[in-house]
């Protein structure tokens, strides 16, 4: 402030900057004093063995806090029947294994969730005053991921044992379960005898399964269905279908599937997606996205029309109003009946033909839109690009299998507003 009156004119950002340092410095010897403050031992504790653990001696702990790098003391403890060590306090204050607090770790994950770890490193470092490593955000993120997803994991095997609570939620008119799934960069390690999308070509990419929940209770003055405000929640990983089918049952079952008035499972023409459908959410109404089979009828007709756009044109339009009519069988007839001296072209064709027969009940859009229903499959396309694409699919990102499921367990959970109920249950569970 000296050099400030002699110079004649203040710097606010420093003045700023150096006022909340001093003010964090402040608050982290409070800090340290109140949790030092009558630091006492018991004579023993029990051990997860089933012993009593004897307490050994006071060590002291070096935690960063969101206020900055403070020392505390508690007891340790030793089991003389398994030789574990354990200092109870830890566990209290929820730094077992870790020298951040809960605070800063709450802080990288959701900075770690957002962007790259080296931008979440300098966002800490720029808005809270926090000097970490790029490696502590990371494996603060993924710890915070893994943990979430393990949870989701132990709430997977109860459903799969079919020991599922009470879902106490109000009936809703309708409820959508879709589903896609989505490719991003992987360590080389990672698909290592995996087929790529070109014959003879490794893979480069691992597979996302996405899956999300919404719910739909009105129209808008149109007569088209809406979808309600905040209602999607999403849940994915990198897995198996077979995988994938009882964590999406699980999402849509705490969602209250089992109450809604009229189930609808939305997806491409994917046919892991319609085996999930018929194993986990059977008697539901099943619609292939539209723009998807709209899609098909574009590619072919670029296919059998390479040279002539009028023609080409004309023919897409044409199969397209049909579809949209929900006519399939005409628009498979029209496709059987069209003529090429080309081999692989008819092969082509016909492989076109059976995909519209295989899922003509899927497509009677005129039906669905009479029911008020969604026929596109708008929403988790663009979860696949918000909630994986724009995280995990940053130029130059490669991910092992292991630290890209912990990411996608934490987006998914954050971005379907389920984060503050988690991170209160870890607080309730160290307490």
């Amino acid at each position: 402030m000296a050099d400030c009156r002699k110079q004649g004119r203040h710097d606010l950002e420093a003045l700023e900057m150096a006022t909340r340092s001093v003010m964090h410095r402040a608050g982290a010897i409070v800090m340290e004093k109140l949790l030092n403050a009558g630091a006492a031992a018991e004579p023993d504790v029990a051990c997860g063995c089933g012993q009593r653990a004897r307490f050994h001696q006071m060590r002291s702990k070096q935690l960063i806090t969101a206020l900055g790098s403070i020392r505390i003391e508690r007891a340790y403890y030793v089991c003389s029947h398994c030789q574990a060590g354990q200092s109870p306090r830890d566990r209290e204050l929820d730094v077992e294994g870790t020298a951040y607090s809960p605070a800063v770790r709450r802080m990288m994950a959701l900075v770690g969730s957002e962007g790259s770890f080296e931008q979440g490193r300098q966002q800490l470092e720029q808005l809270a005053g926090l000097e970490v490593t790029t490696k502590a955000v990371e494996r603060g993120a993924e710890a915070i991921g893994e943990d979430i997803a393990g949870r989701e994991q132990a709430r997977l095997t109860e459903a799969i044992q079919l020991r599922l609570p009470q879902i106490q939620v109000p009936p809703t008119p309708f409820m959508y379960v879709e589903m896609d799934g989505t490719g991003i960069p992987v360590v080389t390690a990672e698909t290592e005898g995996r087929q790529g999308k070109t014959d003879g070509q490794p893979a480069h990419t691992r597979e996302v399964k996405l899956g999300c929940v919404f719910t739909q209770t009105g129209t808008d003055e149109k007569g088209r269905p809406v979808r309600d405000d905040d209602s999607t929640t999403y849940t994915g990983a990198i897995e198996t279908a077979e995988q994938f089918g009882p964590r999406i049952y699980r999402e849509a079952w705490e969602r209250g599937w089992d109450r809604a008035q009229t189930r609808v499972v939305l997806g491409d023409g994917a046919t892991w997606i319609w085996n999930i459908a018929d194993e986990h959410f059977p008697g539901a109404i099943q619609v292939v996205d539209l723009y998807h089979a709209r899609q098909h009828l574009w590619e072919l007709a670029a296919k059998i029309y390479p040279a002539d756009e009028k023609r080409r044109k004309g023919w897409a339009l044409r199969l397209e109003k049909t579809l949209d009519s929900g006519k399939v069988e005409t628009v498979v007839k029209k496709l059987r009946a069209v003529s090429t001296d080309s081999t692989a072209l008819s092969e082509l064709i016909e492989n076109e033909a059976a995909f519209f027969e295989r899922n003509a009940e899927r497509m009677r859009y005129a039906r669905f839109r009479e029911q008020k229903l969604f026929v596109g499959s708008g929403v988790i396309e663009a979860g696949c690009k918000t909630v994986i694409g724009r995280r995990l699919k940053m130029s130059g990102m490669f991910w092992t299998v292991r630290g890209a499921n912990a990411i996608i367990a934490l987006r998914c959970n954050r971005i379907s507003g389920k984060f503050e109920d988690y991170w209160e249950s870890r607080a309730s569970k160290a307490a």
